[in-house]
């Protein structure tokens, strides 16, 4: 007999929050002759920004507790007049950290005002996408290897543009990450060959175990000698944890003390690459936890991942970010997509809203997947213990945790059949509100159902997802 249980009496990591990530600049080798804007705001009118806004951060939104922002390679042409070798204090005025991300910043801003006016925060995570062409060995956009002479001009780079968005911007940004999936050397040809313009890649640049431990150990320094003390430092992003464990990163850190001390928030993507092979990819949480056995105060951000198909599938993708990887945030790839300005096609097409080249957009059934638990689970609660005897069905669940939310939880069922779900609900209330998406339902409202005798039995539809709120 199939049989489920939600146990709030048992909890395990802190929540932090589902995030939302706007790109803007990622592929273009010259933005003086292709100012890119992949979020698509350029092209919309303003009372559509203003919806998608609130259709993100809103209230009856997706009500994001973290977010993402990146720092693209233009934002320096050349080194500053100042330039001294490994001095650590930061001359703001060579660096123009406007140009190339007026789009992300109002969706920030935007997004932090409405945040704060339904009683939340944002956390920022801000990521160096690769940095400016003249630090590289190669001196062009995307070159793959870091010329050792300026690894303190890039570790400046990536403060001064967290100290731009905090003291100017009044964005709260929390963390500094290091790389975007930089562990993935064979993106260039051996001889770092990589012409300056490569159709269907984003930037990045190559970043080898050491030189992730080397920048976690001077970088420190940097922040703290600019004001920037509690702006904490992570790993940077490799393409997801199973990389990040056996390729290296998480053994590297561990084995060096500096490196762990100084460390503030593990990261990572969390692509899942399904069977062996090149592209292989799992939630392992091995590196976190080696980590964590010398630092067990750190928490971990899943900082992208894919949409999926845009289904039950990709939330039953979150369960594993949750559960087996045991992150304490999930932030996918780009909520906001004008996808036709990835070159090549994305190969991660799905999102919560689509921009058109008319400049109209369209809500995607990404974005109601994605609400059934970003909705939920909000920054301050607890992912508690959950399980189900039947493999295509799958539970998370969020304990109130004194935050003022109720208690959540989220059902998953990734089968081609509805199914009869009988689930024991520990430690909470009797009575819950309903809401589901599935292939024909957007978010729709079930009402109210009641527990008999600590049971709930329910009818799943065929690739549903249903969140329970507790009343």
């Amino acid at each position: 007999m199939r049989k489920a249980i939600v146990d709030f009496t048992h909890t395990l990591q802190d929540w932090d929050g589902f995030g939302v990530n706007y790109v803007e600049t990622s592929q273009t080798p010259d933005y003086t002759r292709d100012a890119q804007d992949y979020g698509g705001f350029s092209i919309m009118t303003e009372a559509d920004r203003q919806q998608v806004l609130d259709l993100i951060f809103g209230e009856d939104g997706l009500r994001p507790g973290v977010l993402k922002m990146f720092l693209d390679p233009f934002h320096q042409k050349e080194p500053g007049a100042g330039y001294r070798m490994n001095d650590p204090i930061l001359d703001m005025s060579t660096y123009d950290h406007t140009t190339t991300t007026r789009w992300m910043r109002y969706f920030v801003r935007e997004g932090l005002s409405r945040t704060h006016k339904r009683g939340g925060d944002l956390s920022i995570v801000t990521t160096l996408y690769g940095p400016p062409a003249w630090t590289t060995k190669q001196r062009f956009v995307r070159g793959r290897d870091l010329d050792p002479q300026h690894k303190y001009e890039v570790a400046k780079y990536l403060s001064a543009w967290a100290k731009f968005c905090r003291d100017t911007e009044g964005f709260p940004v929390k963390y500094l990450s290091l790389h975007n999936e930089g562990e993935d050397w064979k993106r260039w040809p051996l001889d770092g060959s990589t012409p300056n313009w490569d159709p269907g890649h984003d930037y990045n640049m190559y970043w080898p175990p050491e030189q992730v431990v080397d920048f976690l150990t001077f970088m420190r320094e940097i922040l703290d000698r600019n004001g920037m003390a509690d702006v904490g430092l992570t790993p940077g992003e490799c393409s997801n944890w199973y990389r990040f464990y056996e390729w290296g990163y998480a053994g590297a850190i561990a084995n060096d003390a500096a490196a762990v001390k100084n460390l503030g928030l593990i990261t990572s993507h969390g692509f899942f690459g399904r069977g062996t092979g090149r592209w292989y990819g799992d939630w392992r949480s091995a590196g976190i936890d080696i980590i964590r056995a010398r630092r067990p105060d750190l928490h971990a951000w899943t900082t992208s991942t894919s949409w999926s198909k845009m289904d039950a599938f990709f939330v039953w993708e979150l369960h594993n970010q949750i559960y087996s990887a045991k992150v304490n945030a999930i932030i996918p790839w780009a909520a906001v997509q004008r996808s036709s300005k990835w070159k090549g096609g994305d190969p991660n097409p799905g999102t919560a809203i689509r921009v058109h080249e008319d400049g109209h957009f369209s809500v995607e059934p990404g974005y109601y997947y994605y609400k059934q638990v970003s909705h939920a689970g909000q920054p301050g609660m607890k992912i508690a213990q959950v399980g189900c005897n039947d493999s295509e069905v799958v539970l998370i669940a969020f304990g109130s945790n004194g935050t003022g939310h109720p208690d959540v939880f989220v059902a998953i069922n990734v089968g081609d059949e509805g199914l009869d779900l009988p689930i024991s609900v520990l430690g909470s209330g009797s009575m819950f509100s309903a809401y589901r998406t599935s292939p024909v339902e957007s978010y729709v409202s079930l009402g109210s159902m009641m527990l008999q005798n600590g049971m709930l039995t329910y009818q799943a539809p065929a690739q549903s997802v249903t969140t329970f709120y507790a009343q």
